[in-house]
């Protein structure tokens, strides 16, 4: 579902991308695991195509995707739950929900589709219907996280980007989260996951990744990732994944 062949990107002159191969099949949840400043959030923009590569391709469902502009690949279905949300505070929590679909806006039948996409949405997180009148500023840290992933639902992806979903959030808010990710992935939909929470996201993952310096130095299945004493030492502080 989604493929960078020798992904090279940065900023300027800076490289933080170092060709980077990776694949994320349909209904997989593949994690990105690396120290901050690893790449991990460049990474997932430049997928999204908020950063053009400078050399490098991005596949989607068969497709280079590299050159398109943000809203046309999400069109496509591949769409960024980026780390700050970037909800629009001042408008209700159902109007951030209805302003995920906008691209849509013209297509036939966009009212029933929309209609169908909130009373999902509603069903994985019922606190966004009890609060859907309330301003997003409002909201709490955890509940404006549902919102924003909400809002990524609201596109009708066939592949989601979630950039550190459990950062800042109580423990019981991200077992919420986390069971709807899985729900996704069993519904088809490829997810590609940062995280901070080590643990929790390779548990969930069946393959992962691993970033330093912005190069891939390991990858494999999430459990072989969870078994390696070296990755276990360098992000976990244990020596043994058994512990984990």
């Amino acid at each position: 579902m989604i493929e960078t062949r020798n992904l090279v990107a940065g900023y300027g002159k800076l490289r933080v991308i170092k060709d980077v191969n990776m694949t994320v099949e349909p209904g997989a949840i593949v994690s990105i695991i690396g120290a901050n400043g690893a790449g991990k959030s460049t990474l997932l923009r430049c997928i999204q195509g908020l950063i053009k590569p400078s050399s490098g391709e991005v596949i989607f469902d068969g497709e280079d995707i590299t050159a398109l502009a943000p809203e046309k690949i999400v069109r496509r279905g591949l769409t960024l739950v980026p780390e700050n949300k970037e909800l629009f505070p001042n408008l209700s929590v159902h109007d951030n929900l209805v302003l995920g679909g906008y691209v849509f806006r013209s297509e036939s039948g966009a009212a029933e589709k929309r209609r169908t996409a909130l009373e999902q949405i509603y069903a994985f997180f019922p606190v966004l219907q009890e609060k859907q009148k309330d301003r997003a500023a409002t909201l709490s840290g955890g509940q404006q996280q549902m919102l924003a992933i909400g809002r990524a639902l609201m596109t009708r992806p066939r592949a989601l980007l979630l950039d550190e979903p459990s950062l800042g959030l109580a423990p019981m808010i991200v077992r919420q989260i986390f069971e709807v990710l899985a729900t996704l992935s069993k519904s088809g939909i490829a997810i590609l996951l940062v995280e901070q929470n080590i643990r929790s996201a390779l548990h969930l993952a069946q393959r992962g990744y691993v970033l330093e310096t912005g190069a891939i130095v390991s990858s494999g299945s999430a459990q072989a990732i969870l078994s390696d004493p070296a990755v276990m030492k360098a992000y976990l502080g244990t020596r043994n994944g058994a512990n984990v």
